[in-house]
């Protein structure tokens, strides 16, 4: 009977060890460089942030998927004659990235990302903004311990931001972050 215990004891650890390295969960945050494009209007990039919560499921040696969930302001400045003006969105973006490790260090990161448009805050008042943005990320990570990481991404906007111009989301991201 003890031997059943002992076994049972080692199968379940075994099995909660191999779950915890199939599944990592994390915080991250860093720098926004943001921009509007396809715009006659004359913009200039808007730099901010994003912070939240992303996750690693390992599926197999070399790949993983990783979704995370984020606030990320974005948006640009304009220039007019009366000076610049800065239009910056609030988004809850949640991005669910294909990562391909090329070695224990260094992965590539690519996918879609859906985003909802959270708050506005311009120096002009216009309500004229859509709520769902639908985009595609890609980049690159890197591992500088098993815990904690850097990101650098592209997020290339494929929805309208505005339902009265034809201008789309482009956004520069940098990251770091911690996994427990």
């Amino acid at each position: 009977m003890k031997k059943i215990i002992v076994l049972f004891v080692f199968i379940f650890a075994s099995s909660v060890n191999v779950q915890a390295q199939l599944l990592k969960l994390g915080l991250k945050g860093g720098l926004n460089y943001s921009n509007l494009t396809g715009s006659e209007i004359q913009t200039d990039a808007l730099t901010s942030y994003h912070i939240g919560a992303v996750a690693e499921i390992k599926l197999a040696e070399k790949f993983a998927v990783q979704p995370e969930l984020l606030y990320s302001t974005q948006g640009a400045t304009y220039k007019t004659i009366l000076g610049d003006i800065d239009n910056e969105l609030g988004y809850l973006s949640i991005p669910v990235l294909a990562k391909i490790y090329l070695n224990n260090t260094i992965s590539l990161e690519m996918g879609p990302q859906a985003s909802f448009l959270l708050s506005e805050k311009n120096d002009f008042d216009i309500e004229n903004q859509n709520t769902f943005d639908f985009a595609v990320a890609a980049g690159l990570g890197v591992n500088i311990t098993k815990s904690i990481f850097i990101q650098g991404r592209y997020v290339l906007g494929l929805t309208e931001v505005s339902t009265t111009a034809d201008t789309k989301n482009s956004v520069l991201q940098l990251s770091a972050g911690f996994m427990f």
